[in-house]
């Protein structure tokens, strides 16, 4: 499967949170790992995007749509 790295969801980012979310710093909740977005990779093929770690690939973020709402699940951000 494709991947991208986070500068993929800029668009879909801006339209969830009003604004340029790829500079912004997350840590990964399973092994610690900090970076910016944009530094994450990106599944995008998928019914949404899947955002996983770059180091230990733990999941990070979901978006998808669900009746022409965005919904987000950022669990795996701590």
């Amino acid at each position: 499967m494709e991947t991208l790295d986070g500068n993929a969801l800029a668009g879909l980012l801006a339209e969830v949170f009003g604004g340029e979310m790829t500079s912004t710093v997350v840590t990964c909740q399973t092994c610690g790992f900090t970076a910016a977005i944009a530094e994450t990779v990106v599944y995008s093929r998928l019914p949404g995007a899947i955002v996983r770690c770059r180091n230990c690939t733990g999941l990070l973020m979901v978006i998808t749509q669900i009746r022409g709402v965005n919904c987000v699940d950022m669990l795996g951000m701590a």
